[in-house]
């Protein structure tokens, strides 16, 4: 069970979108037209073309996020970081809402956005295994 401030897994495929859980069935998450809710890598490397541009901070309802994926809760850092209180958190993600924010596959993107809201510093673990499995499809 989802618990205000926790950071929201949602599995699609070879990558997941992350989302910060807020209650009442929401969550605020960073998105954009240029970034697909749902699809392989190469139509998330297409669509941004060089890794960059745009996103928008959403406050939607996780059902509509998800779009029927399995998601879980995921606060993996708990363990190495210091929490931020729900309270503190939630606010800080509320007034981001609305704002758009450059987005950066490698450095600014969906889990990097989360994990600041959280812990106060951006992380991304999932980008290290995308590019291992595309090096890996290459023979390198």
């Amino acid at each position: 069970m989802a618990e205000p401030g926790d950071l929201i897994e949602i599995i699609r495929g070879i990558y997941s979108h992350w989302a910060l859980f807020i209650g009442n069935g929401e969550v605020i998450h960073l998105t954009g037209d240029g970034v697909p809710a749902k699809g392989a890598i190469l139509g998330i490397l297409a669509s941004i073309g060089s890794f960059s541009g745009i996103a928008i901070v959403k406050k939607e309802k996780l059902k509509e996020v998800a779009l029927g994926d399995k998601w879980s809760v995921h606060n993996r850092l708990d363990n190495n970081c210091e929490t931020k209180s729900p309270d503190v958190i939630l606010k800080e993600a509320e007034q981001l809402v609305g704002q758009e924010i450059p987005y950066n596959l490698l450095t600014n993107n969906c889990q990097h956005f989360v994990t600041n809201l959280r812990y106060g510093k951006p992380a991304c673990r999932q980008i290290r295994k995308v590019i291992s499995a595309v090096k890996g499809s290459f023979g390198s």
